[in-house]
């Protein structure tokens, strides 16, 4: 792991993913989880990078390397919608979720979006800021704790596998589907 920040990489190896696997990256951002994943999954597997920003999956996919493209799909969605990553039903083994649950407005509404995705004992991947560090992160009032991430997510019927440091400003979860 970086001495500085987040290895998306260390932090994607959380999650037990093996080749051939389909993972769903939401809120994929510059698409370093989702890269990090393709590695894993290989030829074989696949990784839907969502996010609700066109132009940031443009970028995604021009600076994907050319040995993971064919495992990275990139769609444009609203993980926050039910249906919105128009991924069918119980069709990911794993969800991240790496530096968006900040962020997100309707958390219910996301929570039954993953759930729909997962498969029954799927992995669902939380990894956020856990401050907000004179403003390198978010802004102090729209941190999630990794408590209240914990909390939100066993209410909404997920069993935590465990938690894990994720980078020296980030905590992450690890949890599976009902």
């Amino acid at each position: 792991m970086s001495a500085n920040f987040s290895s998306p990489h260390e932090n994607v190896l959380q999650l037990g993913l093996r080749e051939g696997m389909r993972v769903g990256d939401f809120g994929a951002g510059s698409g370093h989880y989702a890269r990090a994943a393709a590695a894993v999954v290989g030829g074989s597997g696949k990784v839907y990078a969502v996010d609700v920003q066109g132009d940031v999956l443009k970028h995604l996919k021009l600076n994907t390397h050319v040995h993971h493209q064919s495992a990275i799909d990139t769609v444009w969605g609203d993980i926050e919608k039910p249906g919105g990553t128009h991924l069918r039903d119980a069709s990911l083994d794993a969800v991240i979720l790496a530096n968006t649950f900040f962020q997100i407005e309707n958390r219910f509404g996301c929570l039954g979006e993953i759930k729909r995705v997962l498969k029954s004992g799927g992995k669902l991947m939380v990894v956020d800021w856990a401050g907000s560090y004179g403003g390198m992160g978010p802004a102090h009032d729209r941190v999630v704790s990794e408590h209240e991430a914990e909390a939100f997510f066993i209410g909404g019927g997920f069993h935590k596998v465990k938690s894990f440091r994720a980078g020296p400003h980030h905590y992450g979860i690890i949890f599976a589907a009902p």
